[in-house]
């Protein structure tokens, strides 16, 4: 088994491509972040004020988790995949982080956008992982280089 992990959270399918790109550059395991309940195309359309990413985000809802099965403990880095919701991780990747013991794991963020940065997600995820360092990683958007995503991957 790999000792390095590709866990991702993904909505839309956008970033399920680019962490499967990632576990392939870094020989890594890959295991998908799912809600209990799972989003539907209405559920993320965040221009809709009733939709259910706009109520969690407003009540700071954390979304149940559909298993309890990461294989975190079996590994030493975890590459943590998401969209950028309202300018940091969505609030699922939150009830990830709470579900399991990070300690003495290295921990990379990644992310895609449409167009915001990730300059906020370290500040807003460390709280559920005091004991744990975050490293702020990359903003996979467009196509990445599988040369490039090899580099970064070996720097952990």
């Amino acid at each position: 088994m790999s000792k390095k992990l590709v866990a991702y959270f993904s909505a839309g399918g956008v970033t399920a491509e680019k962490a499967k790109l990632l576990a392939a550059a870094a020989d890594a395991d890959l295991y998908e972040i799912r809600p209990a309940v799972p989003y539907t195309a209405a559920d993320i359309k965040w221009t809709n004020p009733l939709a259910r990413c706009n109520k969690e985000w407003i009540k700071r809802e954390k979304p149940a988790l559909a298993d309890a099965d990461a294989p975190v403990a079996a590994h030493d880095v975890i590459f943590l995949a998401f969209p950028i919701w309202y300018y940091t991780a969505p609030l699922i990747v939150k009830s990830f982080l709470e579900q399991y013991d990070f300690a003495g794991k290295t921990v990379v963020l990644f992310a895609t956008s449409g167009g915001s940065d990730m300059k906020n997600c370290i500040k807003t995820l460390q709280p559920s992982i005091p004991d744990t360092k975050l490293t702020q990683g990359l903003m996979l958007n467009g196509e990445p280089d599988a040369e490039a995503l090899s580099a970064f991957a070996a720097r952990f």
